[in-house]
């Protein structure tokens, strides 16, 4: 059973069910593995919990929690 595993910062639902389906999609055309076989965790960071150059993105960028 392949598994992807994707984290970033806060995802709405939409974003969720979008990045879900299209990395199964892309994964099991490249892998010619059927999409049923994938499992997809998607972990969401708070923008605290992230930091870019030095800087956590809540600072960076203006990331709400």
């Amino acid at each position: 059973m392949p598994v992807i595993t994707f984290e970033a910062g806060k995802m709405d639902k939409n974003q969720k069910e979008a990045l879900i389906a299209e990395f199964t999609r892309v994964a099991s055309d490249i892998l010619k593995i059927s999409p049923d076989a994938f499992v997809v965790y998607l972990k969401e960071n708070q923008f605290d919990n992230i930091g870019v150059g030095g800087k956590s993105l809540s600072k960076s960028i203006g990331g709400k929690d």
